[in-house]
C-alpha cells in the first residue's frame, strides 16, 4: 500500500478528554492515549468510525463534502445509498426521498441499490464460473476490506474481485447520462449519499482502482434537514429507472448473499464479530462456506456513523420500504449482461505493510525477541491505563520508542514502592547524616519526581 493515506475519521484535540473509550474499542490497535489526550496511528486506521460512535466527548468525527461540491460539475448525479430510504420517519416510500434529491440540486439520480442488483448477478456469475479460494469474502464494505489488508492479509486472495456496488453506480450512471444526453462525461459528477465515513477513504484512496468513479462523498446527517423539508412539496412522478427490493435489501445483514442466491453462505455484522469470523477462516474452520458478507457496523449500513435514525428503528422502516417496491429484478438492461466483466477491479489487492518491521530478518527477529519478553514482564491485565490497548501493544510502543515502561501503572508503582523502601531504609541506617547517603537520598528524589513525569 501506498505510504500516503488519507483519512476522513479524524480527531479533534481540544474536545478529547483523555478517556480510554476509543482506545479499547479499535479493531485495529490504531489509538493510543498519551499526554491526557488520544493520537491516532494513521497506518493503522481503517476508517471504520468505531470511535466515532463511542467517542461521548464528540472528539472523533468524519470529513466528508459538502453540498456545495456538486457545482464542481456542470451536471451533477446524486447517488444515495438505500440506507437513506430508512431514516425519515413517516416516509415509507422511495419516491420522496428521491425527489428531495433532485430539489437538492442534482441532475439526476441513480440508486445504489440499482447497482447492487448488478453487482449480485456479476457476483453469481464468477461463483459459478470460476475457480475461487473459498470461502469468498465480500468486497462491499471498505472497512473490512481495510481490516483484511492490515490484520488479515493472507485472506485477500479470497477477497471477490468486483468493484462496490457505489463504484459500480458511479460508473454506470455517468455513462448513461453522458450517452443519453450527449454530454461530455467529464462534464458529470456523480456524488454519494453516505452512511459510512470508510466510504469517503474508498473514493480517496480506491479499493481495488486507480481511481474511483466517485466524485464526493456527502453525509447523510448533511443534507437530512434540507431533505425532509424539499418532501413536504409534493413531486411529480420520477422518470428514473428504479431500483427492486433485491438492490434496497444490500442495506441490511445478509442482504448481499440472498441478492447473490449462495446457500452456503454466513453474513457476519459488528466489526469484532467479523473478526472472529476472518480469524475462523484464517484457521480453516470454515471449509464448508463458499461465501462469506461481513459489515463492520452493527446492523449493516443502517448503523453507519453519518445516519440520523437509530439503527434498529431504520431495519423496521427499510422493511416497511421495501413493502411498497417491486420484488423483482428487471434484467433486460444490457448493464447486467456485461458487469460480469467491466464491474472488476483493475488493481490487485495489496496487504498493508505498516505492522511490519524494518531491518534485515535478523533484526526483526532480534526486535520480536524484545517485544515478547518484554511482554512477558507486563501485567497482562490489557487495562489501557497506560495509553496503550494491550500489554502487547505498550511492548511495541516501547520498542518503538513511543512509550517506556513505566507508562504501565503497575510497573510505575512497584518501581515508585522499590525508591520509597531504599529511602525509608536510609533514614533509619546509623550511616544516614553521611554525605554520602545524603546525596543518595536526593538522588532518589529526583528519580521519584522523574518517574512521576514520565507517567504523565
Amino acid at each position: 500500500m501506498s505510504e500516503t493515506y488519507y483519512h476522513s475519521v479524524w480527531l479533534d484535540k481540544q474536545k478529547c478528554k483523555g478517556c480510554t473509550t476509543c482506545l479499547k474499542r479499535c479493531p485495529t490497535e490504531a489509538i493510543r492515549i498519551r499526554n491526557n489526550r488520544a493520537s491516532i496511528l494513521h497506518d493503522r486506521c481503517i476508517d471504520c468510525g468505531e470511535c466515532i460512535k463511542v467517542c461521548d466527548s464528540h472528539a472523533k468525527t468524519a470529513l466528508t463534502d459538502p453540498l456545495d461540491s456538486i457545482k464542481r460539475f456542470k451536471y451533477a448525479i446524486a447517488l444515495p445509498a438505500p440506507t437513506l430510504y430508512a431514516q425519515f420517519q413517516g416516509v415509507h416510500k422511495p419516491e420522496p426521498i428521491i425527489a428531495s434529491l433532485f430539489r437538492l440540486g442534482f441532475d439526476d439520480v441513480f440508486e445504489v441499490a440499482r447497482a447492487a442488483e448488478i453487482v449480485s448477478h456479476a457476483i453469481a456469475q464468477a461463483i459459478e464460473k470460476e475457480d475461487r479460494e473459498r470461502p469468498i469474502i465480500s468486497s462491499a464494505c471498505p472497512a473490512i476490506v481495510r481490516l483484511i489488508q492490515v490484520n488479515f492479509p493472507s485472506l485477500l486472495d479470497n477477497v471477490m474481485d468486483f468493484i462496490s456496488p457505489m463504484e459500480a453506480a458511479a460508473k454506470i450512471a455517468k455513462e448513461e447520462f453522458a450517452k443519453k444526453h450527449g454530454v461530455d462525461i467529464a462534464d458529470v459528477g456523480a456524488f454519494f449519499i453516505s452512511p459510512c465515513a470508510a466510504k469517503m477513504t474508498a473514493v480517496k484512496v480506491p479499493i481495488g482502482l486507480e481511481k474511483s468513479y466517485v466524485d464526493g462523498v456527502i453525509a447523510i446527517k448533511d443534507v437530512y434537514t434540507a431533505m425532509r423539508a424539499f418532501m413536504k412539496e409534493g413531486f411529480d412522478p420520477l422518470e428514473i429507472d428504479r431500483a427492486s427490493v433485491v438492490g434496497i435489501k444490500w442495506a441490511v445483514p445478509g442482504g448481499e448473499v440472498k441478492a447473490v442466491g449462495i446457500k452456503s453462505s454466513l453474513c457476519v455484522d459488528g466489526i469484532e464479530n467479523v473478526m472472529n469470523v476472518l480469524e475462523g477462516i484464517e484457521n480453516a474452520r470454515f471449509r464448508d462456506l463458499t461465501y462469506f458478507e461481513g459489515l463492520a457496523c452493527v446492523n449493516g449500513c443502517l448503523g453507519g456513523p453519518l445516519t440520523v435514525e437509530n439503527s434498529f428503528v431504520a431495519k423496521n422502516r427499510l422493511r416497511s420500504v421495501m413493502n411498497h417496491t417491486e420484488q423483482k429484478t428487471v434484467e433486460k438492461r444490457e448493464v447486467f449482461d456485461s458487469a460480469y466483466d467491466t464491474l472488476r477491479m483493475t488493481r490487485e489487492l495489496e496487504p498493508n505493510n505498516s505492522l511490519q518491521m524494518g531491518g534485515t530478518m535478523k533484526e526483526r527477529l532480534a526486535r520480536i525477541e524484545r517485544i515478547d519478553r518484554m511482554t512477558e514482564s507486563l501485567p497482562g491485565f490489557d487495562c489501557g491505563s497506560c495509553g496503550s490497548p494491550t500489554c502487547r501493544a505498550l511492548a511495541e510502543d516501547i520498542e518503538n520508542g513511543f512509550a517506556t515502561e513505566l507508562n504501565c501503572v503497575f510497573r510505575l508503582n512497584d518501581r515508585i514502592n522499590a525508591l520509597a523502601a531504599e529511602m525509608v531504609s536510609l533514614g533509619a541506617s546509623t550511616r544516614f547524616n553521611t554525605l554520602q547517603d545524603t546525596a543518595r537520598l536526593k538522588e532518589m528524589q529526583e528519580e521519584l519526581s522523574k518517574d512521576d513525569d514520565e507517567a504523565v
